[in-house]
């Protein structure tokens, strides 16, 4: 199932599109959201797995909202709906699922949701790959082979057998795309992924986890959780 979110300052137009998707049976939850702002903070509250943003929103434009996600390191598919045929070229820069020209046709729509989830069997195909810069260098590596990331101010640092490589993505950004493919926040600096923890420990109040070689904290409010994952995870 495919969950959405659709953005448009115009609430007719919100609820129309929403109307079409609903009747499509690959469609799961639909977010609505009336401005670029709201849409963002969609993405932040809920798992989405595409966009449908209308180019013309005051303050933050679709085009603004593609920029901004264009960002991470697994953004949701983007579909611009819009009654203007002028920024097509720049909608497809960004790497654009499709453009929808209002008022959207049910079969024309089809399309577009076809599109999404042939990128998304795609994506969940192959092993997410993280570009990173070393020393002049560019180098992709595998997110599986990433133990744990520790945070650096705006920056994440990622740490696999291999050594550590810094990227500017903020921890809490990868804390919520990374969630489902198995990492966990155990603190305010370190996300770690939960099949690379070898032990955890609890000396005198204070909690902390064994992942390659490393010991790191584990915060109070943090341990019911990674106790719960490791529970969970326990053969």
């Amino acid at each position: 199932m495919v969950n959405v979110v659709i953005a448009d300052d115009e609430v007719p137009a919100v609820e129309a599109l929403a109307y079409l998707l609903e009747r499509d049976s690959r469609i799961g939850r639909i977010h609505k959201a009336t401005s670029g702002a709201e849409a963002l903070r969609a993405l932040e509250h809920h798992d989405v797995d595409a966009m449908f943003l209308d180019i013309h929103m005051p303050a933050l434009t679709g085009l603004d909202i593609a920029r901004v996600i264009s960002r991470f390191s697994r953004p949701p598919a983007v579909v611009f709906v819009t009654a203007d045929e002028d920024q097509a070229l720049e909608a497809f820069n960004l790497a654009a699922v499709d453009y929808l020209l209002k008022p959207v046709r049910a079969e024309r729509l089809a399309e577009s949701v076809r599109r999404i989830c042939e990128l998304i069997e795609d994506s969940t195909a192959k092993p997410e790959v993280i570009t990173v810069d070393q020393g002049g260098v560019t180098k992709m590596i595998r997110r599986d082979e990433i133990k744990f990331v520790q945070a650096q101010g705006d920056y994440a640092r990622l740490h696999t057998a291999e050594g550590s490589y810094l990227i500017r993505v903020p921890l809490n950004d990868l804390e919520r795309q990374w969630a489902d493919a198995g990492y966990l926040r155990i603190h305010r600096s370190y996300l770690v992924s939960v099949q690379a923890i070898q032990q955890m420990r609890t000396t005198a109040g204070r909690a902390s986890v064994l992942v390659d070689g490393a010991e790191l904290p584990v915060s109070r409010r943090s341990l019911p959780a990674v106790r719960d994952r490791l529970e969970a995870n326990r053969v």
